[in-house]
């Protein structure tokens, strides 16, 4: 285990790989595209980026390679206000890429190519992070990705979700993606660190593919009552918090959806702001919907975030007001005159 010291306290710390990305320039298969556009996605440092443009205090801990993608990740997401002081530069491994068409990920026409085998992020061990940096937040945000990258990995995330005295809170997305598994136990693998978490996220589609589990929410409590917060997520219809013994549900918003990659990760990041400044349940879920609306309307993995103000305005709608708002592509650049009417209190 190392400690280099970088264990000035921040909010929050994220811990997990982050790759350059490749956008299609047009539509078509992989084998058609004729050029991409260079972007970052990451799940875990897509959450590290949208708490820090939330104006949060947010260091992500990673592993890149020596090289100009692993300098062009770093640069990026230094650029959001993230501290990336404790990122280890691997002169061995390469940093990892991915390219993927402009299709909706939920259509067979979507493609995705991953190379990120032997990346410098799979190498992460408990002997070669900073676990004083990675301890340092007052939330620690890891995810399912991580233990399917290598051993190593996988052996971290056992010892970052272990039982420790004064550990911070440790938020775990569960983010099940089949074809990084190689291992016949995945399903176990996930809901064991699941339950040594405080604060989990979970989609209903993923419960279902890890653990088999179909009977909706409530089922999904019952697998997973150690966690002191539960969030399902509904995908459109809405999500479901289990905290103590109260059950909060909330809808989403209307969305013109744009692309559907980094919603999720967006989503644990409105919570997690929201969580952080100790709002009430049905805010914090809100503020999730919100901030994965900023993501489903553009067509990258990061969104520029709503103002504070603007996001706390429509978490503070009534219900009726909430249920008939629609978000479309470009709401986030500026709070309209109509914004402010329909979101005063």
């Amino acid at each position: 285990m190392t400690d280099n010291g970088c264990t000035d306290p921040v909010d929050v710390v994220a811990l997990g790989e982050s790759m350059v990305t490749f956008l299609p320039s047009r539509p078509g298969r992989l084998a058609d595209v004729p050029s991409f556009e260079r972007a970052i996605g990451g799940a875990e440092s897509n959450v590290a980026c949208a708490l820090a443009a939330a104006g949060h205090s947010v260091r992500w801990v990673s592993r890149v390679g020596a090289d100009g993608f692993g300098d062009h990740l770093v640069a990026a997401i230094t650029s959001f206000g993230v501290d990336t002081s404790a990122v280890h530069r691997d002169p061995a491994r390469p940093t990892g890429v991915y390219f993927r068409t402009a299709n909706d990920r939920a259509t067979d026409a979507h493609e995705v190519a991953y190379y990120r085998a032997g990346s410098a992020a799979s190498a992460m061990a408990a002997h070669n992070v900073d676990l004083g940096a990675v301890r340092s937040g007052r939330v620690l945000h890891l995810s399912g990705i991580t233990p399917a990258l290598s051993e190593d990995c996988l052996a971290l995330l056992r010892e970052l979700t272990a039982p420790r005295p004064a550990r911070p809170l440790v938020s775990f997305d569960v983010n099940h993606r089949v074809d990084l598994w190689h291992h016949q136990g995945a399903g176990k693998i996930l809901l064991n660190l699941a339950r040594g978490s405080d604060l989990v996220f979970v989609g209903e589609d993923e419960a279902e593919a890890a653990w088999g589990i179909t009977g909706g929410p409530a089922a999904i409590r019952a697998a997973l009552p150690e966690p002191r917060v539960l969030v399902v997520k509904q995908g459109a219809q809405g999500a479901t918090l289990f905290e103590a013994d109260t059950v909060t549900f909330v809808p989403s918003p209307h969305v013109d959806v744009v692309a559907p990659v980094g919603a999720g990760d967006a989503f644990a990041a409105g919570f997690l702001s929201a969580t952080l400044r100790g709002l009430p349940a049905l805010e914090r879920l809100r503020h999730g919907h919100v901030m994965a609306a900023a993501a489903l309307t553009v067509p990258g993995d990061l969104a520029a975030p709503p103002s504070r103000d603007h996001a706390d305005r429509l978490a503070a709608l009534d219900d009726q007001a909430w249920e008939t708002l629609r978000l479309g592509p470009g709401w986030t650049d500026a709070v309209t005159r109509a914004d402010e009417e329909v979101c005063t209190p």
